[in-house]
């Protein structure tokens, strides 16, 4: 939630003078809805906002954006085999990285070898399976046109309406109104705007 709300600051008050920093940007959920969020997030930057961006992540399902987006190109950190080992050359290149090395780093670190050996047969079994993810392939969703309305979205709100108890659905919803009135959302930190979340979340659940 932290991540998303910083998330939503950014996309709401960045400009084209803006100068954005995202690190890893869906980290905090499953694979494929953090894949979703990041792409979507590269796309609105890149097509709305139009700011400079540092985007790092290891979603190499992005690289293709780099065809599709004006203005995007694809940089890397080195790495490099020598002797069956891998170094670290801490210098930046052009162009997508040809693996992430997560495996070989556990290696690296300790990880008993028929961990290693599982988690490589793994790799190879999760990559067949979702090869087709990729942006710039063929079938990749087109946007929508601004304001049309989203099935999945419909449904993503109606189970935030639910999450709330019969009970709360039946309180007074004019101090909730009220605090929302009056409050400046745009100027709220993070951590502010979750308190808030919270505070309003609390009026439901007191009831009359």
């Amino acid at each position: 939630m932290m991540e998303m709300i910083e998330v939503a600051h950014i996309l709401k008050r960045a400009t084209s003078k803006s100068l954005v920093l995202l690190d890893e940007i869906g980290r905090g959920t499953s694979t494929f809805d953090g894949l979703s969020i990041a792409w979507s997030v590269t796309e609105d930057i890149c097509n709305r906002i139009g700011a400079r961006t540092l985007f790092a992540t290891h979603y190499h399902q992005l690289i293709g954006l780099e065809g599709e987006v004006k203005g995007m190109c694809n940089v890397h950190v080195q790495v490099a085999h020598i002797d069956g080992q891998l170094k670290f050359l801490h210098s930046v290149a052009d162009g997508p990285c040809d693996d992430s090395y997560g495996v070989q780093v556990a290696a690296l670190a300790g990880l008993p070898r028929n961990v290693v050996e599982r988690a490589t047969d793994l790799l190879a079994f999760l990559e067949m399976q979702a090869g087709g993810a990729k942006a710039g392939e063929h079938g990749t969703p087109k946007s929508r046109d601004a304001g049309q309305a989203s099935l999945m979205g419909y449904f993503a709100a109606a189970a935030m309406t639910t999450s709330v108890s019969s009970e709360a659905l039946q309180a007074p919803k004019q101090p909730v109104l009220d605090t929302l009135a009056t409050t400046n959302v745009d100027d709220l930190t993070p951590r502010e705007a979750l308190e808030v979340l919270y505070g309003l979340k609390a009026m439901l659940e007191e009831g009359p």
